[in-house]
């Protein structure tokens, strides 16, 4: 028999509105829509919170503290980097937990004082267009999806031996020997973390060009800071297969030179993260999605079902960024409540590495630039001789800024070194605004501060 026409099937719960996905985006459009008036459910398969505050930028800034606090003790004693204050990283750990283990129950107090129905459990559409939560059968008119993201499944032997990122940021204790597989953003600032809290760190990147979202200049010259900490950089290394081999893991990689093996204790996914929307049934409501999330329009309607939305890592627009969530949570919220015609728009939408030192960037690329036909001069820099970087030791600082000849426009900013995760702020202000290079040459800053370099590098 048909399930959807099954006599015994629960009985329906009707709501405004359905979100799933306890994240930035989907507590911030539930809240938004409660608001207005609208009867709210939101689920989560997992812990009450989301990626960013239970799994991702919250613990993970908290290592990095630690990492910077021990780095900058070891430069101004001018001490090697595995010399010196050492991190405790048992306490590190409990420390971090402090920040994630009251998220889930404040988050769910957040919504029953709201009046929002929240539900523990994974939900799964019927062709009736109905959403199945464990033996509940929840109704709406319109649905906002945002489930955020997983670990991208590599498909490869032994897969089962990786430890993922959320599992590295619970770790009790720090194995001495640690393969990261992947060149992006939880590769290189997990891999800074383990370096500096004392394990031999090795990097195993499939192409040969790491951290594709920065400017490649400036990526390559954090290759070589992070070469210099001891961490091994390997290019043209894609994981073949994982291997146990005692109490030790064999990684056997495949490349220009050939196959390569590795032992090492842990072996780490940072090798990119997917949509968290397979086994939801969107194939049953006509709602197309891919690795890169739901398919939308510019309102983050889907293009196949208009009473389905998507805001953060689930929709297919911008990259997967906790702002550009926030962002998104404002859009969908607008078009639902208001049915407004409100446009995403990530124009300005900054994104750091936080490694040792950070590297920012926002705007075009160069060769985005020269793509779209602009013309446009550079202005770069190593500024390791300057003082922000000088007074702490740090021997690796520059910049690249992109200025649109006549307009003095700011295309892009691109940025390494101590303070670019907070300078790229202001950058990201100016292009937001439409703020020109002489209005930030003429602004007065605090000095001695990072921003007080800014004048100087246009």
């Amino acid at each position: 028999m048909n399930p959807d026409t099954n006599p015994r099937s629960p009985r329906q719960e009707a709501f405004d509105l359905v979100v799933i996905g306890t994240g930035v985006a989907g507590s911030s459009i539930a809240h938004t829509c409660r608001d207005a008036g609208w009867n709210v459910a939101i689920l989560d398969s997992r812990p009450f919170g989301g990626t960013c505050a239970l799994r991702g930028c919250d613990p993970k800034k908290v290592l990095v503290g630690a990492a910077e606090t021990v780095d900058l003790a070891r430069r101004e004693a001018g001490l090697r980097h595995e010399s010196g204050p050492e991190i405790d990283w048992p306490a590190l750990i409990e420390f971090e937990r402090s920040f994630t283990e009251g998220v889930p129950r404040a988050r769910e107090k957040g919504f029953a004082e709201r009046g929002i129905e929240a539900l523990s459990g994974h939900g799964r559409f019927r062709r009736d267009g109905t959403l199945e939560v464990d033996g509940r059968l929840l109704s709406a008119p319109r649905f906002a999806i945002a489930a955020g993201s997983k670990p991208r499944t590599l498909g490869i032997p032994g897969e089962a031996h990786l430890t993922t990122s959320d599992e590295f940021l619970a770790l009790r204790r720090l194995p001495p020997r640690i393969a990261f597989v992947g060149g992006g953003y939880i590769a290189f600032e997990l891999a800074h973390v383990a370096s500096r809290a004392g394990a031999d760190v090795q990097l195993l990147i499939r192409g040969d060009q790491a951290l594709r979202a920065f400017d490649p200049r400036l990526a390559a010259r954090l290759v070589l800071k992070s070469r210099a900490l001891g961490i091994e950089v390997g290019f043209n290394r894609e994981a073949r297969r994982i291997e146990r081999a005692g109490d030790a893991l064999r990684v056997v990689t495949a490349g220009e030179e050939g196959e390569q093996t590795s032992e090492v204790d842990l072996v780490v996914h940072g090798a990119g993260r997917v949509a968290n929307l397979q086994g939801m049934g969107l194939e049953e409501v006509d709602v197309p999605y891919g690795d890169a999330g739901m398919e939308v329009d510019s309102h983050l309607r889907s293009v196949g079902n208009p009473a389905f939305f998507a805001a953060g890592d689930a929709a297919a627009s911008g990259r997967p960024l906790t702002p550009k969530a926030s962002h998104d949570a404002r859009v969908v919220s607008a078009n639902l409540i208001e049915e407004a015609s409100v446009r995403v728009d990530y124009t300005g939408l900054p994104t750091t590495l936080f490694t040792i030192p950070p590297m920012a960037s926002v705007g075009l690329q160069e060769e985005e630039a020269v793509a779209r036909g602009l013309r446009f001069r550079v202005e770069e820099a190593d500024t390791a001789d300057w003082y922000h970087a000088r007074r702490i030791r740090e021997d690796t600082s520059a910049h690249r800024i992109l200025l649109e000849e006549g307009s003095d426009r700011i295309l892009g900013a691109h940025l390494l070194g101590p303070g670019s995760d907070e300078l790229v702020n202001l950058f990201a202000l100016a292009i937001q605004t439409d703020l020109r290079a002489p209005d930030l040459k003429s602004a007065l800053f605090a000095y001695p501060t990072t921003a007080s370099n800014l004048p100087s590098m246009l």
